[in-house]
């Protein structure tokens, strides 16, 4: 079922989003101290290529609160605001919105993606709480 929704996805705008990604993580590799945010930006650009099976959990550092904060004033709140935008307008039918819930989740992301990691649906084990 991924498989399939990873296929769709690229149709509904995944690949816009891997682009846009793309694009800010070069912006940012350009000088030896954006490499770090550079590198994160590439790595939300691979997974907006194939986000369905795959959780991501928040947490981290210091640091990675100190990078958050630098990056939610360069850029992230304009990924966000994109990716939430285009999220509300997939929602609008019954079909769009498990893509629009994929948008919900790459606005997050665009918002603190330092300390965020990502892993498989099936690599994590959800057991009773």
């Amino acid at each position: 079922m991924s498989l399939l929704g990873n296929l769709i996805w690229l149709i509904c705008g995944g690949l816009f989003s891997a682009a846009a990604w793309f694009f800010i993580g070069l912006l940012w590799s350009i000088t030896i101290i954006g490499l770090p945010v550079g590198l994160q930006c590439f790595k939300m650009a691979r997974l907006s290529l194939s986000p369905f099976g795959k959780i991501v959990d928040s947490g981290g550092s210091t640091g990675s609160l100190l990078l958050n904060i630098l990056w939610l004033l360069l850029g992230g709140i304009e990924l966000a605001i994109f990716h939430f935008i285009i999220g509300v307008i997939l929602c609008v039918t019954i079909i769009g919105i498990p893509f629009g819930r994929q948008f919900f989740k790459f606005a997050q992301l665009a918002l603190f993606p330092f300390g965020a990691t990502i892993h498989r649906s099936s690599q994590v084990y959800r057991g009773f709480n």
